[in-house]
Protein backbone atom coordinates (compact mmCIF):
# COMPACT_ATOMS: atom_id res chain seq x y z
CA UNK A 1 0.00 0.00 0.00
CA UNK A 2 1.29 3.47 -0.82
CA UNK A 3 1.92 5.41 1.87
CA UNK A 4 0.24 8.35 1.93
CA UNK A 5 -0.14 10.52 5.03
CA UNK A 6 -1.01 13.88 4.57
CA UNK A 7 -0.57 16.79 6.57
CA UNK A 8 -2.82 19.31 6.04
CA UNK A 9 -6.04 19.47 8.61
CA UNK A 10 -8.65 21.00 5.93
CA UNK A 11 -9.62 18.69 3.70
CA UNK A 12 -12.16 20.58 1.78
CA UNK A 13 -11.93 22.03 -1.48
CA UNK A 14 -11.88 26.04 -0.88
CA UNK A 15 -12.59 28.17 -3.76
CA UNK A 16 -10.89 31.55 -4.60
CA UNK A 17 -13.49 34.07 -3.31
CA UNK A 18 -16.91 36.11 -3.83
CA UNK A 19 -17.86 38.96 -6.18
CA UNK A 20 -20.61 41.42 -5.77
CA UNK A 21 -21.37 45.06 -6.87
CA UNK A 22 -24.24 47.49 -6.27
CA UNK A 23 -24.68 50.38 -8.42
CA UNK A 24 -27.39 52.14 -6.53
CA UNK A 25 -27.61 56.11 -6.26
CA UNK A 26 -31.00 56.13 -3.88
CA UNK A 27 -29.61 53.21 -1.70
CA UNK A 28 -26.21 53.22 0.43
CA UNK A 29 -24.20 51.20 -1.75
CA UNK A 30 -21.33 50.63 0.77
CA UNK A 31 -23.63 49.13 3.05
CA UNK A 32 -25.53 47.07 0.78
CA UNK A 33 -22.14 45.61 -0.41
CA UNK A 34 -21.32 45.03 3.32
CA UNK A 35 -24.48 42.73 3.28
CA UNK A 36 -23.68 40.97 0.03
CA UNK A 37 -20.09 39.91 1.11
CA UNK A 38 -21.90 38.43 4.50
CA UNK A 39 -23.99 36.42 2.39
CA UNK A 40 -21.15 35.43 0.43
CA UNK A 41 -18.54 34.71 3.24
CA UNK A 42 -18.62 31.10 2.98
CA UNK A 43 -16.52 32.12 -0.36
CA UNK A 44 -13.34 33.35 1.44
CA UNK A 45 -12.25 33.95 4.72
CA UNK A 46 -8.64 35.06 4.29
CA UNK A 47 -9.64 38.73 3.09
CA UNK A 48 -12.58 41.06 2.75
CA UNK A 49 -12.80 44.32 0.81
CA UNK A 50 -15.17 47.29 -0.48
CA UNK A 51 -14.66 49.43 -3.28
CA UNK A 52 -16.87 52.92 -3.81
CA UNK A 53 -17.18 55.05 -6.69
CA UNK A 54 -18.77 58.65 -6.25
CA UNK A 55 -18.41 60.09 -9.18
CA UNK A 56 -15.31 62.10 -8.35
CA UNK A 57 -12.79 59.13 -7.33
CA UNK A 58 -12.85 55.29 -6.19
CA UNK A 59 -12.15 54.49 -2.44
CA UNK A 60 -11.07 51.39 -1.50
CA UNK A 61 -10.59 49.24 2.36
CA UNK A 62 -9.51 46.04 2.28
CA UNK A 63 -8.15 44.15 5.17
CA UNK A 64 -6.82 40.43 6.47
CA UNK A 65 -9.83 39.09 7.95
CA UNK A 66 -13.79 37.78 7.72
CA UNK A 67 -15.88 40.39 6.67
CA UNK A 68 -17.05 41.18 10.44
CA UNK A 69 -13.54 42.18 11.20
CA UNK A 70 -12.38 44.10 8.51
CA UNK A 71 -15.49 46.52 8.74
CA UNK A 72 -16.68 48.97 11.68
CA UNK A 73 -19.73 51.02 10.98
CA UNK A 74 -17.84 53.84 10.59
CA UNK A 75 -15.82 52.51 7.84
CA UNK A 76 -19.05 51.86 5.79
CA UNK A 77 -19.92 55.05 6.77
CA UNK A 78 -16.84 56.87 5.25
CA UNK A 79 -17.44 54.56 1.86
CA UNK A 80 -19.97 56.95 0.35
CA UNK A 81 -20.85 56.90 -3.24
CA UNK A 82 -23.43 55.15 -5.60
CA UNK A 83 -21.28 52.01 -6.86
CA UNK A 84 -19.48 49.54 -4.67
CA UNK A 85 -17.72 46.20 -5.22
CA UNK A 86 -16.91 43.82 -2.94
CA UNK A 87 -14.48 41.00 -2.38
CA UNK A 88 -14.28 38.01 -0.18
CA UNK A 89 -10.99 35.90 -0.78
CA UNK A 90 -9.98 32.25 -0.19
CA UNK A 91 -6.15 32.86 -2.06
CA UNK A 92 -5.05 29.99 -4.69
CA UNK A 93 -3.45 32.62 -6.76
CA UNK A 94 -0.70 34.92 -4.78
CA UNK A 95 0.50 35.24 -1.26
CA UNK A 96 -1.92 35.99 1.83
CA UNK A 97 -1.17 39.27 2.47
CA UNK A 98 -2.97 43.57 2.51
CA UNK A 99 -1.36 43.58 -1.34
CA UNK A 100 -3.10 40.40 -2.50
CA UNK A 101 -6.81 41.32 -0.88
CA UNK A 102 -9.39 42.75 -3.00
CA UNK A 103 -10.69 44.98 -5.03
CA UNK A 104 -7.71 45.58 -6.34
CA UNK A 105 -6.78 49.74 -8.24
CA UNK A 106 -5.38 50.64 -11.09
CA UNK A 107 -4.73 54.29 -12.31
CA UNK A 108 -5.82 55.33 -16.03
CA UNK A 109 -4.17 58.75 -16.43
CA UNK A 110 -6.28 60.41 -13.64
CA UNK A 111 -9.18 57.89 -13.28
CA UNK A 112 -8.91 54.98 -10.88
CA UNK A 113 -10.34 52.00 -11.74
CA UNK A 114 -11.17 48.97 -9.26
CA UNK A 115 -11.40 45.11 -10.06
CA UNK A 116 -12.45 41.49 -8.29
CA UNK A 117 -11.81 38.31 -9.43
CA UNK A 118 -13.01 35.43 -8.63
CA UNK A 119 -11.19 32.29 -10.78
CA UNK A 120 -7.86 31.73 -11.47
CA UNK A 121 -5.94 32.84 -15.13
CA UNK A 122 -3.55 29.60 -16.27
CA UNK A 123 -1.52 32.35 -18.46
CA UNK A 124 -1.30 35.50 -15.93
CA UNK A 125 2.52 34.88 -15.72
CA UNK A 126 3.47 35.46 -19.35
CA UNK A 127 0.66 38.40 -19.18
CA UNK A 128 2.81 39.50 -15.93
CA UNK A 129 5.68 39.35 -17.56
CA UNK A 130 4.82 41.45 -20.93
CA UNK A 131 3.24 44.23 -18.92
CA UNK A 132 6.02 44.42 -17.00
CA UNK A 133 8.63 44.70 -20.08
CA UNK A 134 5.98 47.21 -21.07
CA UNK A 135 6.54 49.08 -17.68
CA UNK A 136 3.59 48.14 -15.81
CA UNK A 137 4.50 48.29 -12.30
CA UNK A 138 2.64 45.41 -9.54
CA UNK A 139 2.11 45.70 -6.10
CA UNK A 140 1.10 41.85 -5.70
CA UNK A 141 1.77 38.91 -6.92
CA UNK A 142 -1.72 37.98 -8.00
CA UNK A 143 -3.49 37.10 -11.36
CA UNK A 144 -6.40 39.58 -10.11
CA UNK A 145 -3.85 42.39 -10.94
CA UNK A 146 -2.75 41.45 -13.80
CA UNK A 147 -6.48 41.48 -15.10
CA UNK A 148 -6.82 44.75 -13.56
CA UNK A 149 -3.54 46.20 -15.08
CA UNK A 150 -4.15 44.73 -18.05
CA UNK A 151 -7.37 46.61 -18.60
CA UNK A 152 -5.83 49.91 -17.40
CA UNK A 153 -3.32 49.16 -19.95
CA UNK A 154 -5.76 48.84 -22.85
CA UNK A 155 -8.15 51.72 -21.88
CA UNK A 156 -5.27 53.98 -22.15
CA UNK A 157 -4.48 52.53 -25.43
CA UNK A 158 -8.66 52.85 -26.56
CA UNK A 159 -9.54 55.47 -24.53
CA UNK A 160 -12.71 53.62 -23.39
CA UNK A 161 -12.77 50.90 -20.50
CA UNK A 162 -15.26 48.75 -22.35
CA UNK A 163 -12.82 48.14 -24.91
CA UNK A 164 -10.01 47.72 -22.59
CA UNK A 165 -11.96 45.08 -20.91
CA UNK A 166 -12.65 42.98 -24.03
CA UNK A 167 -8.96 43.18 -25.26
CA UNK A 168 -8.01 42.13 -21.87
CA UNK A 169 -11.07 39.33 -22.42
CA UNK A 170 -9.07 38.13 -25.63
CA UNK A 171 -5.97 37.73 -23.71
CA UNK A 172 -7.09 36.09 -20.51
CA UNK A 173 -7.26 32.39 -20.54
CA UNK A 174 -8.63 30.51 -17.54
CA UNK A 175 -11.65 31.04 -15.19
CA UNK A 176 -12.81 34.40 -14.30
CA UNK A 177 -15.84 35.98 -13.40
CA UNK A 178 -15.07 39.55 -12.22
CA UNK A 179 -16.91 42.62 -12.03
CA UNK A 180 -14.73 46.68 -11.74
CA UNK A 181 -15.66 49.84 -10.98
CA UNK A 182 -15.01 53.41 -11.85
CA UNK A 183 -15.98 56.75 -10.48
CA UNK A 184 -19.13 56.30 -12.25
CA UNK A 185 -20.35 53.01 -13.96
CA UNK A 186 -20.14 49.47 -13.33
CA UNK A 187 -19.19 46.60 -15.26
CA UNK A 188 -19.14 42.67 -15.07
CA UNK A 189 -18.30 39.71 -17.47
CA UNK A 190 -17.38 35.87 -17.35
CA UNK A 191 -14.89 33.91 -19.36
CA UNK A 192 -16.14 32.45 -22.39
CA UNK A 193 -16.77 28.76 -21.05
CA UNK A 194 -18.73 30.26 -17.64
CA UNK A 195 -16.68 28.13 -15.62
CA UNK A 196 -17.04 30.44 -12.00
CA UNK A 197 -21.05 31.49 -11.90
CA UNK A 198 -22.04 35.15 -11.65
CA UNK A 199 -24.98 36.60 -11.85
CA UNK A 200 -27.57 40.04 -12.11
CA UNK A 201 -30.34 41.36 -10.37
CA UNK A 202 -32.37 44.53 -10.14
CA UNK A 203 -33.85 46.55 -7.02
CA UNK A 204 -37.64 46.95 -6.98
CA UNK A 205 -39.28 50.32 -8.77
CA UNK A 206 -36.31 50.55 -10.78
CA UNK A 207 -33.44 51.67 -7.97
CA UNK A 208 -30.05 50.52 -9.23
CA UNK A 209 -28.94 46.81 -9.77
CA UNK A 210 -26.83 44.02 -8.38
CA UNK A 211 -23.76 41.65 -9.31
CA UNK A 212 -23.54 38.69 -7.11
CA UNK A 213 -21.30 35.52 -7.21
CA UNK A 214 -24.44 33.62 -6.10
CA UNK A 215 -28.09 34.16 -5.72
CA UNK A 216 -28.25 34.35 -1.64
CA UNK A 217 -26.27 37.62 -2.12
CA UNK A 218 -28.84 38.90 -3.99
CA UNK A 219 -31.76 37.97 -1.13
CA UNK A 220 -29.37 39.49 1.38
CA UNK A 221 -30.23 43.19 -0.13
CA UNK A 222 -34.07 42.16 -1.49
CA UNK A 223 -32.84 42.31 -5.21
CA UNK A 224 -34.82 40.40 -7.57
CA UNK A 225 -32.81 37.59 -9.55
CA UNK A 226 -32.66 38.62 -13.32
CA UNK A 227 -30.22 36.55 -15.32
CA UNK A 228 -26.94 34.41 -15.28
CA UNK A 229 -24.23 37.12 -16.21
CA UNK A 230 -23.17 35.08 -20.35
CA UNK A 231 -19.89 33.39 -20.79
CA UNK A 232 -18.31 35.91 -22.48
CA UNK A 233 -20.77 38.60 -21.98
CA UNK A 234 -20.08 42.24 -20.17
CA UNK A 235 -22.58 44.28 -18.63
CA UNK A 236 -22.30 47.95 -18.44
CA UNK A 237 -24.14 49.47 -15.65
CA UNK A 238 -24.23 53.50 -15.85
CA UNK A 239 -26.65 56.46 -15.13
CA UNK A 240 -27.50 55.71 -18.94
CA UNK A 241 -29.11 52.34 -17.64
CA UNK A 242 -28.06 48.78 -18.58
CA UNK A 243 -25.99 47.60 -21.70
CA UNK A 244 -24.87 44.05 -22.49
CA UNK A 245 -23.01 43.27 -25.18
CA UNK A 246 -20.95 39.82 -26.30
CA UNK A 247 -17.21 40.57 -25.97
CA UNK A 248 -16.04 37.60 -26.90
CA UNK A 249 -17.73 34.36 -28.55
CA UNK A 250 -19.08 31.94 -26.02
CA UNK A 251 -17.60 28.64 -26.41
CA UNK A 252 -18.27 25.24 -24.74
CA UNK A 253 -20.60 25.70 -21.25
CA UNK A 254 -18.57 24.46 -18.49
CA UNK A 255 -19.92 25.51 -14.88
CA UNK A 256 -17.79 23.91 -12.18
CA UNK A 257 -19.98 21.15 -10.88
CA UNK A 258 -18.54 21.40 -7.53
CA UNK A 259 -20.61 24.74 -6.78
CA UNK A 260 -23.42 21.88 -6.35
CA UNK A 261 -21.34 19.89 -4.55
CA UNK A 262 -20.26 21.33 -2.21
CA UNK A 263 -19.17 25.53 -3.41
CA UNK A 264 -22.52 27.72 -3.15
CA UNK A 265 -24.34 28.00 0.17
CA UNK A 266 -27.62 25.81 -0.15
CA UNK A 267 -30.24 28.47 -0.46
CA UNK A 268 -28.65 29.67 -3.96
CA UNK A 269 -29.85 28.93 -7.32
CA UNK A 270 -27.39 28.38 -9.65
CA UNK A 271 -27.75 27.49 -13.68
CA UNK A 272 -31.41 26.44 -13.21
CA UNK A 273 -31.06 24.37 -9.84
CA UNK A 274 -31.85 25.01 -6.38
CA UNK A 275 -28.57 24.17 -4.88
CA UNK A 276 -30.48 21.88 -1.89
CA UNK A 277 -32.72 20.26 -4.08
CA UNK A 278 -29.58 18.90 -5.97
CA UNK A 279 -28.19 17.95 -3.17
CA UNK A 280 -31.03 15.95 -2.09
CA UNK A 281 -30.55 14.37 -5.66
CA UNK A 282 -27.28 13.77 -5.09
CA UNK A 283 -27.79 11.64 -1.54
CA UNK A 284 -30.85 9.64 -2.86
CA UNK A 285 -28.23 8.85 -6.21
CA UNK A 286 -25.58 7.94 -4.12
CA UNK A 287 -28.63 5.45 -2.21
CA UNK A 288 -29.34 3.97 -5.71
CA UNK A 289 -25.60 3.43 -6.27
CA UNK A 290 -24.51 2.10 -3.30
CA UNK A 291 -26.42 0.33 -1.19
CA UNK A 292 -25.51 -0.63 2.47
CA UNK A 293 -27.21 -2.46 5.60
CA UNK A 294 -27.35 0.27 8.26
CA UNK A 295 -29.24 1.65 11.52
CA UNK A 296 -29.27 5.34 10.49
CA UNK A 297 -28.05 7.88 8.00
CA UNK A 298 -25.82 10.38 9.38
CA UNK A 299 -25.06 14.11 7.45
CA UNK A 300 -21.42 15.93 7.65
CA UNK A 301 -22.57 19.71 8.22
CA UNK A 302 -23.17 21.65 6.70
CA UNK A 303 -22.89 20.48 3.24
CA UNK A 304 -23.67 16.93 3.77
CA UNK A 305 -26.66 17.58 5.48
CA UNK A 306 -29.44 17.73 2.56
CA UNK A 307 -27.76 14.71 0.86
CA UNK A 308 -28.00 12.62 3.71
CA UNK A 309 -31.93 13.68 3.72
CA UNK A 310 -32.18 12.69 0.48
CA UNK A 311 -29.69 9.31 1.00
CA UNK A 312 -32.41 8.07 4.13
CA UNK A 313 -35.47 9.03 1.60
CA UNK A 314 -34.04 6.86 -1.19
CA UNK A 315 -33.26 4.29 1.22
CA UNK A 316 -35.50 3.62 3.75
CA UNK A 317 -32.95 3.84 6.73
CA UNK A 318 -33.97 6.83 9.10
CA UNK A 319 -32.14 10.22 9.02
CA UNK A 320 -30.69 11.65 12.21
CA UNK A 321 -28.14 14.18 13.21
CA UNK A 322 -25.39 12.63 14.88
CA UNK A 323 -22.57 15.50 14.46
CA UNK A 324 -23.23 18.89 15.81
CA UNK A 325 -20.88 21.58 14.52
CA UNK A 326 -19.59 24.31 16.59
CA UNK A 327 -20.05 27.79 14.59
CA UNK A 328 -17.77 29.66 16.37
CA UNK A 329 -14.82 28.25 15.11
CA UNK A 330 -13.10 29.85 12.42
CA UNK A 331 -10.05 30.36 10.46
CA UNK A 332 -7.03 31.49 12.47
CA UNK A 333 -3.94 33.05 12.02
CA UNK A 334 -2.12 31.29 15.29
CA UNK A 335 -0.71 28.12 14.47
CA UNK A 336 -2.11 25.28 16.31
CA UNK A 337 0.79 22.23 18.06
CA UNK A 338 0.48 19.07 16.15
CA UNK A 339 -1.26 17.65 18.60
CA UNK A 340 -4.25 20.30 17.62
CA UNK A 341 -3.93 19.87 14.32
CA UNK A 342 -4.26 16.26 14.75
CA UNK A 343 -7.60 16.88 16.66
CA UNK A 344 -8.78 19.35 14.25
CA UNK A 345 -12.09 18.06 13.34
CA UNK A 346 -12.92 17.70 17.49
CA UNK A 347 -12.70 21.69 17.61
CA UNK A 348 -15.55 21.86 14.49
CA UNK A 349 -17.35 18.85 15.08
CA UNK A 350 -18.88 16.80 18.14
CA UNK A 351 -21.02 13.37 18.29
CA UNK A 352 -24.45 13.05 19.57
CA UNK A 353 -23.10 9.47 21.36
CA UNK A 354 -27.02 8.68 22.62
CA UNK A 355 -28.11 9.15 19.18
CA UNK A 356 -25.11 6.74 17.55
CA UNK A 357 -24.23 4.74 20.11
CA UNK A 358 -24.13 1.01 19.48
CA UNK A 359 -25.52 1.95 15.75
CA UNK A 360 -24.44 1.13 12.57
CA UNK A 361 -24.10 4.54 10.86
CA UNK A 362 -23.75 5.62 6.68
CA UNK A 363 -22.09 8.95 6.88
CA UNK A 364 -22.58 11.02 3.89
CA UNK A 365 -19.84 13.98 2.80
CA UNK A 366 -19.99 15.93 0.00
CA UNK A 367 -16.35 15.10 -0.92
CA UNK A 368 -13.05 13.64 0.11
CA UNK A 369 -10.32 15.47 -1.24
CA UNK A 370 -6.71 14.74 1.10
CA UNK A 371 -8.57 12.07 3.60
CA UNK A 372 -7.50 13.57 6.70
CA UNK A 373 -10.73 15.23 7.68
CA UNK A 374 -12.42 11.82 6.88
CA UNK A 375 -9.99 9.35 8.56
CA UNK A 376 -10.72 12.20 12.18
CA UNK A 377 -14.65 11.53 11.92
CA UNK A 378 -14.01 8.13 11.63
CA UNK A 379 -12.28 7.74 14.85
CA UNK A 380 -14.45 10.28 16.39
CA UNK A 381 -17.84 8.22 15.72
CA UNK A 382 -16.07 4.83 16.86
CA UNK A 383 -14.84 6.76 19.85
CA UNK A 384 -18.08 7.89 20.58
CA UNK A 385 -20.06 4.14 19.99
CA UNK A 386 -20.73 3.41 16.59
CA UNK A 387 -20.82 0.04 15.68
CA UNK A 388 -19.91 0.35 12.34
CA UNK A 389 -18.79 3.49 9.68
CA UNK A 390 -20.09 3.42 6.50
CA UNK A 391 -18.96 6.19 4.54
CA UNK A 392 -20.84 7.85 1.39
CA UNK A 393 -19.12 10.31 -0.63
CA UNK A 394 -21.30 12.66 -3.05
CA UNK A 395 -19.27 13.71 -5.07
CA UNK A 396 -16.98 11.02 -7.50
CA UNK A 397 -13.27 11.01 -6.52
CA UNK A 398 -10.65 13.71 -6.95
CA UNK A 399 -8.00 12.62 -8.69
CA UNK A 400 -6.70 15.92 -10.71
CA UNK A 401 -5.74 19.20 -10.12
CA UNK A 402 -7.60 22.33 -10.50
CA UNK A 403 -6.25 25.25 -12.27
CA UNK A 404 -9.40 27.44 -12.43
CA UNK A 405 -9.82 28.73 -8.63
CA UNK A 406 -9.52 25.45 -6.21
CA UNK A 407 -6.98 25.42 -4.07
CA UNK A 408 -5.51 21.75 -5.26
CA UNK A 409 -2.30 22.76 -6.88
CA UNK A 410 -0.55 19.24 -7.19
CA UNK A 411 -1.82 15.97 -7.60
CA UNK A 412 -0.04 14.62 -5.12
CA UNK A 413 -2.17 16.63 -2.03
CA UNK A 414 -5.29 14.22 -3.42
CA UNK A 415 -5.76 10.52 -1.60
CA UNK A 416 -8.20 9.27 -4.61
CA UNK A 417 -4.90 9.64 -7.30
CA UNK A 418 -2.41 8.06 -5.08
CA UNK A 419 -4.77 5.20 -3.08
CA UNK A 420 -7.43 2.54 -4.29
CA UNK A 421 -10.89 3.28 -3.01
CA UNK A 422 -10.32 0.03 -1.03
CA UNK A 423 -7.15 1.64 0.10
CA UNK A 424 -8.83 4.85 1.13
CA UNK A 425 -10.92 3.10 3.03
CA UNK A 426 -8.20 1.39 5.46
CA UNK A 427 -6.78 4.37 5.31
CA UNK A 428 -9.88 6.25 7.26
CA UNK A 429 -10.78 2.94 9.09
CA UNK A 430 -14.49 2.79 7.62
CA UNK A 431 -16.21 -0.45 7.54
CA UNK A 432 -17.01 0.52 3.92
CA UNK A 433 -16.81 3.46 1.66
CA UNK A 434 -18.24 4.53 -2.11
CA UNK A 435 -18.21 7.77 -3.90
CA UNK A 436 -21.25 8.79 -6.48
CA UNK A 437 -20.23 8.31 -10.38
CA UNK A 438 -19.72 10.83 -12.67
CA UNK A 439 -22.79 10.01 -14.49
CA UNK A 440 -24.76 9.93 -11.76
CA UNK A 441 -23.42 13.30 -10.75
CA UNK A 442 -24.45 14.92 -13.63
CA UNK A 443 -28.44 13.30 -13.18
CA UNK A 444 -28.56 15.23 -10.36
CA UNK A 445 -27.84 18.51 -12.28
CA UNK A 446 -29.83 20.07 -14.88
CA UNK A 447 -28.65 20.32 -17.85
CA UNK A 448 -26.11 22.28 -19.90
CA UNK A 449 -21.94 21.70 -19.84
CA UNK A 450 -20.24 21.35 -16.53
CA UNK A 451 -16.38 21.46 -15.94
CA UNK A 452 -15.66 18.16 -14.18
CA UNK A 453 -11.92 17.98 -14.72
CA UNK A 454 -11.37 17.26 -10.69
CA UNK A 455 -13.08 13.81 -11.63
CA UNK A 456 -12.27 13.24 -15.22
CA UNK A 457 -8.76 14.80 -16.15
CA UNK A 458 -11.07 16.97 -19.03
CA UNK A 459 -9.43 20.50 -18.88
CA UNK A 460 -12.02 23.03 -20.55
CA UNK A 461 -9.27 25.42 -21.31
CA UNK A 462 -5.38 24.42 -22.27
CA UNK A 463 -2.88 24.42 -19.26
CA UNK A 464 0.15 25.57 -20.13
CA UNK A 465 3.62 23.24 -19.73
CA UNK A 466 4.87 26.30 -17.39
CA UNK A 467 1.36 26.36 -15.18
CA UNK A 468 1.13 22.65 -14.99
CA UNK A 469 5.08 21.55 -15.02
CA UNK A 470 5.15 18.69 -12.14
CA UNK A 471 1.81 19.92 -10.84
CA UNK A 472 0.25 15.53 -12.47
CA UNK A 473 1.77 12.29 -10.90
CA UNK A 474 3.70 9.95 -13.05
CA UNK A 475 1.42 8.28 -15.12
CA UNK A 476 -1.34 10.72 -15.28
CA UNK A 477 -2.37 12.85 -18.87
CA UNK A 478 -4.67 15.34 -18.69
CA UNK A 479 -6.94 15.92 -21.46
CA UNK A 480 -7.05 19.93 -22.73
CA UNK A 481 -10.22 19.76 -24.50
CA UNK A 482 -9.79 23.45 -25.93
CA UNK A 483 -6.00 24.02 -27.60
CA UNK A 484 -5.62 27.34 -28.67
CA UNK A 485 -2.98 27.05 -31.71
CA UNK A 486 -2.71 31.13 -31.53
CA UNK A 487 -2.04 32.61 -28.75
CA UNK A 488 -1.77 36.29 -28.70
CA UNK A 489 0.60 38.88 -26.89
CA UNK A 490 -0.51 42.21 -25.91
CA UNK A 491 1.75 44.27 -28.35
CA UNK A 492 0.05 41.66 -31.23
CA UNK A 493 -3.61 42.62 -30.43
CA UNK A 494 -5.65 44.47 -32.74
CA UNK A 495 -5.54 47.95 -33.02
CA UNK A 496 -8.51 49.71 -31.71
CA UNK A 497 -10.47 53.17 -32.63
CA UNK A 498 -8.08 55.69 -31.16
CA UNK A 499 -11.04 58.07 -30.65
CA UNK A 500 -13.51 56.36 -29.33
CA UNK A 501 -13.57 58.49 -25.75
CA UNK A 502 -14.89 58.23 -22.55
CA UNK A 503 -14.54 55.44 -19.10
Amino acid sequence: MNQFMPEVSDDKLHEECGVFAVYTPNKDASRLCYFGLHALQHRGQESAGIAVGDNATVLVRKDLGLVQQVFSDSDIAALTGHVALGHVRYGTSGAKSWEAAQPHLSTIGSEIIALAHNGTLVNSDALRRELINLGVPFVSNTDSEVACKLIGYFTEQTHHIREGIHKTMELMEGAYAMALINNESLYAFRDPNGIRPLVLGKFANNEGWVISSETCGLDIVSAEFVRDVLPGEVVRISKDGIDCEQAIEQEDEALCIFEHVYFARPDSDIQGDNIYEARVKMGRQLARESKVDADIVIGVPDSGLPSAVGFAQESGIPYAEGLLKNRYVGRTFIEPTQELRERGVRLKLNPIKNTIRGKRLVVIDDSIVRGTTSRQIVTLLRDAGAKEVHMRIVSPEVKWPCFYGIDTETQDQLISANLSTEEIREHINADSLAFLSIDGLKKCVSSGGYCDACFSGDYIVEIPKEFSKGKFLEGYTPHNLKIKTNHQTIQGSCPLDPERKGL
